[in-house]
């Protein structure tokens, strides 16, 4: 019997070896400058990532929207701003998050040390935004609540909250006013450990771009996208319900569970129909964002035109 050998590798298919080292020495010099290059390879940057379960059997957003069609204040209010002004003056490391309030191991959290001692997940997830437009992004993360149980929260840990770097000499929208800043969110406990929740520091297979919250931001998919805080420095088990921007903003328009329910317009816009970005004309919102069947538990008992 014949056996044949596999074809010899190509040397033009190896990487070269200066080029490997040369890639590894310019991850090394922006984490010493403050950020990791732009576009950089999740698997190279995060070796223990997996694909999960998580996925919707949609067409992803191009990644051009994804990156380019923004709602990050803090870096200017059209959606182009974010991308022309966070690239660059974002400075994602040293970076750390500080996990206090009601748990028995308060401390803080170094973000490569976070990720090298965690299963990474690419997951791919539907989003809303309250101005009634929607995209599917595929986002690679870690778990919420593998985080929060490393603090060990009590039984007075009845939400968490989070709140957004304060920095206006890398964030030139703080400077405009307007807004009571820092930016800050919140979630019920059993929402914030509920397991689609996600601590997300990736996108389209790459590092998360600065306009996208980087280096690390919450991802709710049920909920509408300002749940989703971007670039945290904080994070707190409190006993009470906590103030959130858009909600201390404007609480008839901005509820604090922001539950995606097409029965309950915003004051000045119908949430029954969204526009997917990419696609001509309106498709019908979904309750909770297609995520019923999964999170609608939690809300058992609930007016949730009340408590929308």
């Amino acid at each position: 019997m014949l056996i044949r050998r596999p074809d010899p590798i190509k040397p033009s298919e190896i990487t070269p070896r200066s080029a490997y080292l040369s890639r590894r020495r310019l991850i090394a010099g922006a984490a010493a400058w403050g950020m990791l290059p732009a576009g950089l390879a999740l698997a190279e940057a995060f070796p223990n990532l997996r694909k999960s379960d998580y996925k919707v059997d949609e067409a992803l957003t191009s990644q051009k929207d994804v990156t380019h069609y923004n709602n990050f204040y803090e870096f200017g209010l059209d959606k182009e701003d974010p991308s022309a002004n966070a690239p660059g003056k974002l400075k994602t490391r040293p970076w750390t998050l500080k996990v206090d309030g009601e748990c028995a191991k308060p401390g803080t959290l170094d973000i490569d040390a976070l990720l090298k001692e965690s299963a990474l997940e690419e997951r791919v997830y539907r989003h809303r935004c309250v101005e009634a437009w929607s995209m599917v992004i595929p986002w690679a993360g870690v778990p919420l609540a593998d985080v929060l149980k490393r603090f060990e929260p009590n039984s007075n840990a009845k939400y968490v909250a989070f709140e957004t770097l304060n920095d206006p000499a890398q964030m030139p929208g703080l400077r405009s006013g307007g807004f009571a800043w820092p930016y800050r969110e919140g979630l019920r406990i059993d929402e914030a450990m509920h397991p689609l929740t996600l601590l997300a520091v990736g996108l389209y297979g790459e590092t998360l771009p600065a306009q996208n919250g980087a280096p690390i931001r919450l991802v709710v998919p049920w909920k509408y996208g300002f749940k989703s805080i971007k670039s945290i420095v904080r994070i707190s088990f409190v006993q009470i319900q906590p103030k959130t921007l858009w909600n201390s903003y404007a609480a008839s328009e901005y509820g604090f569970y922001s539950n995606v329910n097409p029965a309950v317009d915003h004051p000045r816009w119908s949430q029954a129909k969204e526009h997917r970005i990419g696609e001509f004309g309106r498709r019908p919102t979904l309750p909770f964002n297609g995520y019923a069947e999964q999170v609608a538990g939690l809300y058992d008992g609930m007016d949730l035109k009340k408590y929308f």
